[in-house]
């Protein structure tokens, strides 16, 4: 009997892993739980966007052109009156333009012909919750549907990008030597041209695309997180846990990737959220140079592309209809990778 207590206090003595506990602290974080809700609630909506569940309609005319918000009201009517009533006299006499036009006397027959055609068309909102843009679709809409797009490029760009910066960041840092030589190499090559010409020069090369879109992101945005991660790596190598496995026959690879990468997660998710803002800042540059989403698409980017024609006229609500979709995706995002990195930082353990 002693045997199996002193085995059960053994087991409840054991210490938790590391993801268990970074839940659990998470769990404590009030702004981190509820920023993890908002980024659930924008995943969620993206995927039902992608499904056809809502916004599949984005396209369509769903309004008259530039209807305002339905809080703001309908936009008054215009009188409709003749701006050359004041220039022609009234008892001027009409010409005969059928010296001018041959085809003038078929003019009225054609009126005729038409009026007798009766097309249908279902009526025009007014008002919309969001407004409506310059070819009358709905801002609303458009806003869902474009986060889908925004969202899938910033996020998938930063995944890419961090998978790359910290595989070549642990190598070089881990390894040393010619590796490490060689990999400098490669991120001096880089660094050495500014991101916003290799961003353009990739996507010269590999053209448009979103998946483009996201591997020209991907490609040119993973040095900062090499610089990072390389420099963690070796700070960490020569530190007493990483000896202890290597003391017992620990591979290289579960050294790198099992017993250093935990340690130094709090860093990669930091950069990552950087990334992911600065991805989706940068789609917006490239889909305003016609480099980036294709035209048959909408994101943030050609929202705000689109919006700035829009401003110049008073129609502000696609304007604020993407900035606030953004805003509120982004903030949550950088609030939640802060949390984690509290969460999985080793000093706060």
């Amino acid at each position: 009997m002693s045997a199996v207590a002193s085995y059960v206090a053994v087991e409840d003595t054991r210490s938790e892993g590391v993801w268990v506990a970074a839940w659990r602290r998470l769990r404590n974080d009030r702004f981190g739980m509820v920023s993890l809700a908002v980024v659930i609630a924008f995943l969620l909506l993206i995927l039902a966007s992608a499904v056809g569940l809502v916004a599949k309609n984005w396209q369509k005319e769903a309004g008259v052109p530039n209807a305002p918000p339905t809080f703001v009201g309908p936009a008054p009517k215009e009188t409709g009156s003749d701006p050359l009533a004041s220039i022609v006299p009234r008892d001027a006499k009409p010409v005969d333009l059928s010296d001018i036009d041959p085809l003038a006397p078929k003019y009225k027959e054609w009126a005729e012909r038409a009026a007798k055609i009766q097309v249908t068309e279902a009526p025009k909102a007014q008002t919309l919750p969001f407004g409506a843009d310059r070819l009358g679709r709905d801002v609303l809409d458009k806003a869902i549907k474009g986060a889908e797009i925004s969202i899938f490029v910033g996020v998938f760009a930063a995944v890419l990008a961090t998978f790359i910066g910290t595989v070549l960041g642990a190598l070089a840092g881990y390894a040393g030597g010619k590796i490490g030589d060689f990999l400098e190499w490669v991120y001096n090559v880089f660094t050495s041209v500014p991101d916003i010409l290799l961003i353009f020069a990739f996507a010269a090369v590999f053209g448009r695309g979103i998946d483009t879109v996201v591997l020209i992101l991907g490609l040119a945005g993973w040095t900062g997180m090499y610089r990072q991660v390389r420099a963690e790596y070796i700070k960490h190598r020569t530190r007493e846990y990483v000896r202890a496995a290597e003391a017992i026959g620990v591979s290289h690879t579960a050294r790198m990737f099992v017993h250093i990468l935990p340690n130094v997660s709090h860093v990669v998710l930091v950069r990552m959220s950087l990334l992911v803002v600065g991805f989706i800042k940068a789609e917006v540059i490239l889909s305003f140079l016609g480099l980036g989403v294709p035209v048959d698409q909408v994101s943030w980017g050609t929202m705000l592309s689109e919006a700035q024609s829009e401003l110049v006229l008073g129609y502000w609500w696609q304007l604020a209809a993407a900035t606030i979709f953004m805003a509120v995706f982004v903030t949550a995002f950088s609030l939640l990778t802060d949390a984690l990195r509290d969460a999985l930082d080793p000093k706060l353990r």
